[in-house]
């Protein structure tokens, strides 16, 4: 948090689109929960919704349980890896999902419209992908593999059936977008 200040900034906006969403989120996945920074953002803000923390390390779960305290109890822990293939079988549909500084972990850009396709198919008709990255440009990264560019995100988001693609935030070399599935 300290070597990426705006981070905060990128919280406290997930927090507030999801306070802002018309039908209440109920229910919450993260994706790539690390030690618990957003989670602990999210859950102290937000205290009906039910949090789903996926994380491919055992020992991550552990700092956010750690960090938590008591609202760990309200969090589901799921050891997975979204870089897999199945990572989205046994998880439910969910009303929103969440991302900070993990579709990187990809460690190829070409694989984050396949990784969309995924989160699309565990959300609810109607539920929003909330995504923060690193990107591309002025003030940004510069390794065009494994980073995208503003465009190329938005055509990830596009190619897997998202829409209403917005730019919330673009700060310390992060940018975060809110995208609504389209499904009948």
């Amino acid at each position: 948090m300290l070597r990426r200040p705006a981070r905060h900034d990128v919280f406290d906006r997930i927090v507030q689109e999801l306070r802002d969403l018309p039908s209440r989120p109920k229910s919450v996945l993260e994706l790539g929960s690390g030690p618990g920074f957003l989670a602990e953002r999210i859950t102290v803000s937000l205290s009906t919704l039910a949090y789903t923390a996926l994380d491919f390390s055992a020992a991550m779960h552990a700092l956010a349980r750690e960090r938590l305290g008591a609202n760990a109890a309200r969090v589901c822990f799921v050891e997975g890896d979204f870089k897999q293939p199945h990572w989205t079988s046994g998880l439910t549909p969910f009303d929103a999902v969440v991302t900070v500084q993990a579709v990187h972990e990809l460690r190829h850009k070409r694989h984050a419209p396949a990784l969309y396709r995924q989160v699309g198919n565990v959300l609810h008709r109607g539920g929003c992908f909330l995504m923060c990255d690193h990107y591309v440009g002025d003030g940004a990264m510069s390794d065009r593999a494994l980073f995208m560019t503003l465009a190329e995100d938005e055509a990830a988001f596009h190619g897997a059936g998202f829409a209403n693609v917005h730019l919330l935030l673009q700060a310390g070399g992060l940018v975060l977008y809110v995208a609504d599935l389209l499904r009948a």
